[in-house]
């Protein structure tokens, strides 16, 4: 029993154990930065820019809802007036004809814009105003180790030194 649990033991470690890879061979260490020199971009941040303005008083055109009310009496005042003049089928032409003049002088007259005073007042008026920023982008680094130089580009400035990977390959 005692032999099938250490061959069942041995099975499960020799599973588990990594293969040889690329990763067994990394390590880190740090490197000496020689330079770093910020990238920019330019970005638009645009801004709201408002303002009050007085608007001197006076009398403006004002224009309430559509009036259907003007046609409408217009057309039955026009009806009632042709009724009263010719006989037999003259007056029904009659009647036609004075309901559509009359639709047509009351569309005109509901048309006829209203005026009202209107006090002098203060208006708020904004408006969007481009603002072009430089903003840091990235960073590149240039770095020392080993003997030899790198440069690299990073999202962050590193400081005086940076972690680096090392790693080591077969040559075959």
């Amino acid at each position: 029993m005692l032999r099938k649990k250490i061959a069942f033991a041995t099975m499960l470690a020799a599973a588990s154990a990594p293969a040889w890879s690329y990763e067994a061979y990394q390590d880190y260490d740090y490197a000496k930065v020689k330079s770093v020199t910020p990238r920019y971009e330019r970005v638009n941040v645009p801004r709201e820019e408002c303002w009050t303005e007085r608007v001197p008083g006076g009398y403006r055109e004002s224009r309430g809802p559509d009036n259907y009310l003007g046609p409408i009496i217009g057309g039955i005042a026009g009806g009632l007036l042709g009724s009263t003049v010719g006989k037999g089928s003259g007056k029904q032409v009659a009647i036609g004809a004075g309901a559509v003049a009359g639709t047509i002088v009351g569309a005109e007259l509901s048309r006829n814009p209203a005026y009202a005073y209107e006090p002098p007042h203060d208006v708020q008026r904004c408006r969007m105003v481009d603002r072009w920023e430089n903003r840091i982008a990235s960073y590149e680094v240039t770095y020392q180790y080993g003997g030899r130089t790198y440069t690299t580009v990073l999202p962050y400035d590193p400081g005086p030194r940076m972690r680096v990977r090392v790693s080591v390959e077969p040559a075959e």
